[in-house]
């Protein structure tokens, strides 16, 4: 599982324009199995753990709601970043993602967001 986690942090290192941070966390428990900064003071793993609050929060109100909708992504727009949970299509796990947005593309993050969830709930 290891070499699948850093194949995929090299591959969002390379294939991400404006990277800030990303992780993988375990939805139910919240631990996260990788993670990775290009800023000393951005701790993706404190991020993730808050954003597990956030997908936690949708899904009440999605229940209470009574929607038959399943959380695809959750897009966060700061003034200068860009911040994506994208929750796998089991709701096991979530990639958690920050971009500066002058430097990102948002479809093509989404797209290879799109991509990589795919091969974690394989290799997970």
């Amino acid at each position: 599982m290891s070499n699948f986690l850093e194949q995929f942090v090299s591959d969002v290192k390379s294939n991400i324009p404006g990277l800030i941070a990303v992780s993988v966390s375990e939805v139910s428990t919240g631990v996260s199995y990788v993670s990775h900064s290009e800023k000393k003071d951005f701790d993706p793993e404190i991020a993730s753990s808050f954003n597990l609050e956030v997908v936690k929060a949708k899904k009440s109100a999605i229940e209470a709601l009574g929607l038959k909708s399943n959380i695809q992504d959750i897009l966060i727009t700061l003034s200068d970043q860009i911040h994506i949970i994208d929750l796998s299509d089991n709701g096991e796990y979530f990639i958690y993602l920050a971009v500066d947005s002058s430097k990102a593309n948002l479809g093509m993050t989404r797209a290879l967001l799109g991509k990589y969830k795919k091969e974690i709930v394989k290799e997970l």
